[in-house]
């Protein structure tokens, strides 16, 4: 990994896709909100009228991506985001995604990938890691202002409900697991409006591109 690979993690709603398409605008990078893969595998299982939750059929929608999916407007909704939960919990699907993740982050400029294993899988070595966090009731009431537009019988409770259950999901999957990466910085976002988050984490990764600078190239050191 050559170029400058900031690393966004953390769970559903936390703020960190906000975060991470305003720093690839900042420092010029290309972006990849990886969640839209598995939501795009999820979605592809039940428009078979299959079970996200049938490895064999997840891990085969996986391989057979199509990556034009990922501008569906479909993909922004709650039963697409439940469907990549239970997607993403097979290691045959991260298996079939995670050379994809890996040659976005390898683009010799650098890349911001945003996700739930980006600094502890996909780009362990990324320069620039910030992992993202919300209370849970905070991270509902944010998606569901979002939902609402959609469904407007649906409640906040349902919302949160989702919310811990994904995160229970996410943290307890066999296969890399939702968590912090040992040198990634946390960034709270609970009292945070969009513009502090992103402040906060334009100091983070500011920090972290100012070390990487100063650090001797491979083969150098």
């Amino acid at each position: 990994m050559s170029g400058f690979v900031i690393a966004v993690d953390g769970p559903a709603a936390s703020g960190k896709g906000t975060v991470a398409s305003k720093l690839a605008a900042d420092y010029g990078l290309p972006f990849l909100d990886t969640g839209l893969l598995y939501r795009a595998v999820g979605l592809a299982v039940l428009e078979s009228g299959g079970d996200p939750g049938d490895p064999g059929l997840a891990e085969a929608a996986a391989r057979d991506l199509d990556l034009e999916r990922l501008h569906s407007p479909q993909l922004g909704g709650r039963q697409a985001g439940e469907a990549a939960s239970q997607a993403a919990a097979h290691p045959g699907v991260r298996a079939a995604l995670m050379q994809l993740q890996q040659a976005f982050a390898a683009q010799p400029g650098g890349a911001v990938l945003d996700g739930r294993d980006i600094g502890t899988v996909i780009a362990p070595d990324a320069p620039a890691k910030l992992y993202v966090t919300a209370s849970p009731l905070v991270r509902a009431e944010r998606r569901w202002r979002q939902l609402v537009l959609q469904d407007a019988r649906l409640s906040l409770h349902d919302v949160l409900e989702d919310i811990r259950r994904r995160d229970d999901r996410d943290s307890r999957r066999q296969s890399a697991p939702l968590q912090k990466a040992d040198d990634a910085v946390l960034l709270d976002t609970t009292d945070l409006s969009i513009r502090a988050a992103v402040e906060a984490a334009r100091r983070i990764v500011d920090t972290a591109r100012a070390r990487w600078l100063e650090s001797p190239a491979p083969g150098q050191g």
